[in-house]
């Protein structure tokens, strides 16, 4: 026989061996391989979905940080406005009341330097009247030391007194 040409016998006995492994390994091998390759795929499958449902939820947890930053961002400036009105408000009002204070010691002042003067002319008034009564006390005395002194004031005083 020839080596390089194969006989019927070898042939023959080639395919059933070939079956009978074939057989062999579609009882024993191919359930458990296809098995492990279904379970694989499935499972691939599966870890495929998870990443799509975890990159979902990224994207709605990132979406939702962006809204809460948002919200956090507008109420930090409604605050922040809140805060300057009331700051406002209170260096107003501080200035408003300073104000009024200022007004009303101005106003007590003018009241006491009103009563001041009032007093000063009063007292003025009074040491003129004693400085006049004086300056007459001393003339009329003069006047009436001597006689004929005496008699031309009453004729004056009477000239003026038919006069008025």
């Amino acid at each position: 026989m020839d080596l390089i040409t194969p006989g019927f016998g070898l042939v023959f006995w080639s395919l059933i061996t070939f079956f009978i492994l074939l057989v062999v390994l579609k009882k024993f091998a191919w359930k458990p391989i296809l098995g492990a390759i279904d379970e694989r795929e499935t499972g691939i499958k599966n870890a495929l979905e998870a990443a799509d449902k975890a990159r979902m939820e990224m994207e709605n947890l990132k979406a939702d940080n962006e809204r809460i930053l948002n919200e956090a961002r507008i109420e930090r400036e409604g605050m922040l406005k809140d805060a300057r009105e009331i700051k406002n408000k209170m260096i107003n009002d501080a200035k408003e009341e300073a104000q009024a204070q200022a007004s009303k010691m101005i106003v007590q002042a003018q009241a006491a330097i009103e009563i001041e003067k009032k007093a000063a002319m009063a007292e003025l008034k009074n040491q003129v009247a004693a400085l006049s009564i004086d300056i007459a006390e001393k003339v009329v005395r003069e006047e009436l030391s001597n006689k004929s002194k005496q008699l031309e004031l009453v004729e004056t005083m009477l000239t003026d007194a038919k006069l008025n």
